[in-house]
């Protein structure tokens, strides 16, 4: 049984962005992409004291699943349909097994980077503000305008950090185009295969095989048509024939009906509209802004323009405003067997202008991977990087004239918002749209407002281009920024961060004593340490008692007595006293280390001669091993100290000499002030020129229409489209005959069954049975017909099935055996009886070698229920046909014609 719930991106609803859709497949609970919304939409809606997000539903269903998802697979690398991965990977415990190819992942993580950088570099999103209103000492959001506080149950924007961003992409298992995968752990049984569905670099239409459920085919923002850096997809290719043949027919289809009512106008016409827009404005000495994607279609456009360049020969700037834009192509030339159109592989090594060489270096590219694979093929030597607003600026003028590519292609944060707001109140400047944006977001506002001001024919959806046209008017913008802490501000966060270091320094002391005293000695045994402890009592007793602290030692120079004083910690000497108390006192003094200060110790117990005196012996203390229940304790912290001591001498002068430049630039970085992030609204008096060209690269309605009847499903589900869009695809699938008519658009939340549930069982075939089976190739599969009997053995737990002898007829099979036959007319038996039935009106098809399905199994429109009235005929050998099937009208009609096709002869 087939289940499917799409979290977002459903039919009939008018946010069709992001992607993200469950499919159950038995008990295997299997995500289909993971996208991110936009974060900073520009209406928000609030009902009371509560803030409505629009992704908080999303969100909050994608999080309750989690957990229990098996499998994912990411389609695109764009944020629409990878976005949200990371942060569901890192906190809402979405560890199951991801697959998509290279370039979605390399992709994807370089989108959802620049992403998550643009805006955290704004917007503080992991900090809860506080209630209370006492104004904030550290890093806080601030607003030009009065704000209430966050509130408890306001849900916080879901972006993950750029560690994140890594560790959820480092962990997607890679495949290759037209690669079988047979899954392991639960879900075995499942064999996905990854296709090239065109529109990005690495997109994927996933056929996934399963036993059960049969073969389903996930394809969503197809093209069909090649392009400048990439081919279309393989699902429909005129030239090889029309539809790809293993994706073919499948059991269900799941596709997207978002551009069903578009007509696209034609590349030619479009490359030329845009190329001519640039052209124009740059030689009037004006510049344009051309809001962008970090990672997939940029593609599409730099090829473009950098062509456009080298053939009108233009000395005007193009300028890329990402933190990661060199990152991206630095992927991308690594990938060249991912790449068609123009630029593939057979331009390794060669320049644009065909010939060799490497020794020339464009302005601003100091990554050094001249060497790396296709290093000439995408080497852009009129672009340039930037990664603000503000280094732009430092190098060029707001009034010279350039071509500037800035990230995200919303306009909703980041660089292509910020210059906007500078940007739309030049006169002749132009702000040219390549997408129509997400719903809600700046760019989509642009997009309507340049839509609605076109003639009716005009329109984007009408197969034409359209006019640029004169924004006029004001526009209120929320612009986020962060700005160094001054004053009293700037004095209470370092306050804080200076008892914090404190704080730090007293708990690192804390620690290295601590690991100083676990570090110590510990060779000497618990027995040895209290022996000591008791003879260093019994020598402070003994000195008490021999008061002999100072004693007057006579001076053999002058005469005089003198007195010295006898220091208890003085480990070098000892006071001796002779049993004679007349005599003079002597120092005996020793070359070795003495415990004690005394020759002469008491005891408890009395002896018959009185005072006992106690000679010093060699002052050794045996050293015991310390050892657990798996031998001699192990001191780690010694062996990682001398680990460290070998390396550094292993290591020659240069290497350490790096070593310390390393060391000392990581010390020398410039320190990033103190700041805080600030909301402030700017008011802009439009003025430019706002032009829209269509470049998305996806199939427009014509192309969808023609495509998915070839595919002929036998079930359909539509998502990621409006409710017109869906309605206008499933209306033209009904005017085709041949056209299944099981196709589901469901809405957000809403599941749709398909089929019954299954149980599975294991057996295992002898090989007796295996050497006598015939294999018939069958799309991925060899099937073959067997008739066994089954048998357990002890010594396995999976049932085997063996040989029978000869088959034994059932209730529900006739086996029909002919004897004689005259000529060759029995040979040809099933095509004849095919059009012998045909004529009584019998509907039957071929769908084997030497089977044929009569009656109600042969018409394709027909569901399951109606197998009872089904009949198969099946020839077994010269002369010997099967009849198998129900006792009904069409049985008893089947056998009657084939009767009539044998001659009998009586015996």
């Amino acid at each position: 049984m087939i289940t499917f719930t799409p979290f977002s991106g459903a039919a009939r609803s008018s946010p069709t962005v992001p992607l993200a859709y469950l499919l159950q497949v038995d008990d295997i609970r299997i995500l289909l992409d993971c996208g991110s919304p936009d974060w900073n939409p520009e209406n928000i809606k609030t009902e009371g004291n509560e803030v409505i997000y629009p992704w908080q539903e999303y969100c909050d269903i994608v999080r309750k699943y989690a957990p229990e998802i098996d499998l994912v697979l990411l389609s695109h690398g764009d944020l629409a349909h990878s976005g949200l991965y990371a942060y569901a990977y890192c906190h809402w415990d979405l560890r199951a097994p991801c697959y998509t190819t290279l370039p979605v992942q390399a992709m994807a993580r370089i989108a959802t980077m620049e992403d998550v950088e643009g805006i955290r570099d704004e917007q503080e999103v992991d900090v809860e503000v506080d209630e209370s209103n006492e104004p904030a000492a550290t890093e806080g959001v601030e607003s030009s305008e009065q704000h209430s506080p966050r509130l408890k149950n306001e849900p916080k924007k879901f972006v993950a950090t750029v560690q994140e961003v890594h560790e959820a992409f480092d962990a997607v298992n890679t495949l290759r185009y037209s690669q079988p995968t047979h899954l392991q752990g639960k879900c075995q049984g499942l064999t996905i295969t990854p296709f090239a569905a065109g529109h990005t670099l690495g997109g994927t239409i996933w056929k996934i095989r399963s036993p059960s459920a049969g073969t389903i085919v996930y394809a969503v923002n197809l093209n069909h048509m090649r392009e400048r850096h990439i081919d279309g997809t393989v699902l429909y290719r005129p030239a090889a024939g029309g539809v790809f043949e293993p994706l073919a027919r499948p059991d269900l289809f799941i596709t997207d009906a978002d551009r069903v009512n578009v007509v696209t106008s034609r590349r030619k016409d479009r490359d030329a509209a845009l190329i001519d827009a640039i052209s124009a404005t740059l030689s009037s000495r004006s510049s344009l802004l051309l809001p962008c994607d970090s990672s997939t279609r940029l593609l599409e456009l730099l090829v473009l323009l950098d062509q456009h360049w080298k053939y009108a020969d233009f000395r005007f700037p193009i300028c890329l405003l990402s933190r990661n834009g060199r990152e991206m192509l630095t992927f991308v030339r690594s990938m060249m067997e991912w790449l068609g159109g123009t630029v593939n592989k057979e331009d390794v090594g060669v320049d644009g202008s065909g010939r060799t060489g490497g020794t020339r270096r464009r302005r601003g590219d100091d990554d050094a991977d001249d060497e790396a694979l296709g290093a000439f093929a995408l080497r852009f030597k009129f672009l340039e990087f930037f990664p603000s607003p503000q280094s732009l600026l430092q190098t060029y003028s707001s009034k010279e004239p350039k071509l500037i590519l800035a990230v995200p292609a919303s306009l909703s944060h980041g660089p292509s918002r910020l210059l906007f707001s500078d940007f739309a109140a030049v006169p002749d400047n132009v702000v040219l749209l390549t997408s129509r944006g997400e719903e809600g977001t700046l760019g989509r506002i642009l997009f309507d407002k340049w839509n609605s001001s076109q003639r009716g024919d005009d329109k984007w959806d009408k197969g034409r281009i359209g006019s640029n046209i004169m924004m006029d008017g004001a526009m209120t913008l929320k612009i986020n920024s962060k700005v160094p802490l001054q004053g009293a501000e700037l004095e209470a966060f370092l306050a804080k961060e200076k008892a914090a270091k404190d704080r730090e320094a007293a708990h690192q002391a804390s620690m290295a004593r601590n690991q100083r005293i676990l570090e110590a000695d510990e060779d000497e045994s618990d027995e040895d340490s209290d022996s000591d402890s008791d003879e260093e009592d019994e020598v402070e007793r003994a000195l008490d008692e021999s008061q002999m602290d100072t004693d007057e030692i006579s001076d053999p120079a002058n005469g005089s007595p003198r007195k010295r004083k006898i220091s208890k910690n003085e480990d070098d000497a000892d006071w001796g006293l002779d049993i004679d108390e007349g005599l003079t006192k002597q120092l005996l003094s020793f070359d070795i280390y003495l415990k004690g200060n005394v020759s002469k110790a008491t005891s408890f117990f009395k002896s018959a001669g009185g005072q006992t005196h106690r000679f010093r012996m060699f002052p050794y203390v045996e050293k015991k091993r310390r050892v657990d229940e798996y031998g001699e304790t192990i001191d780690v912290g010694m062996w990682l100290r001398k680990g460290k001591v070998l390396e550094n001498e292993a290591d020659d002068e240069a290497t350490r000499e790096a070593r310390r430049n390393q060391a000392e630039g990581e010390t020398e970085a410039p320190r990033e002030p103190p700041s805080k992030f600030v909301t402030s609204e700017v008011e802009i008096q439009l003025a430019c020129r706002l032009l829209f060209v269509d470049m998305e690269g996806l199939n427009d309605g014509r192309a969808v229409k023609m495509i998915v009847p070839q595919v002929n499903p036998r079930k359909m589900i539509i998502v990621h489209a409006q409710a017109g869009a869906a309605d206008a695809l499933i209306d033209s699938c009904a005017n085709i005959r041949s056209m299944t008519k099981d196709i589901y658009a469901p809405s957000v939340g809403e599941t749709v069954q398909i089929g019954q549930h299954t149980n599975s069982f294991s057996i295992s075939l002898s090989d007796e049975l295996l050497s006598t089976i015939k294999m018939s190739r069958f799309e991925d599969n060899e099937v073959g017909y067997v008739t066994g009997r089954v048998a357990s053995h002890f010594s396995s737990t999976i049932p085997i099935l063996e040989l029978s002898g000869p088959a034994i007829p059932t209730p529900n099979a006739n086996i029909l055996n002919i004897p004689q036959i005259l000529g060759s007319r029995p040979i040809q038996i099933l095509p004849r009886l095919k059009v012998r039935l045909a004529s009584v009106g019998v509907q039957a098809e071929l769908v084997g070698e030497g089977v044929l399905i009569c009656g109600a199994g042969a018409r394709r429109d027909q569901s399951s229920s109606s197998i009872q009235d089904t009949v198969a005929v099946r020839k077994t050998g010269r002369g010997r046909v099967e009849l198998e099937g129900n006792v009904s009208d069409i049985y008893y009609v089947v056998r009657k014609e084939i009767y009539n096709l044998h001659a009998l002869v009586a015996t």
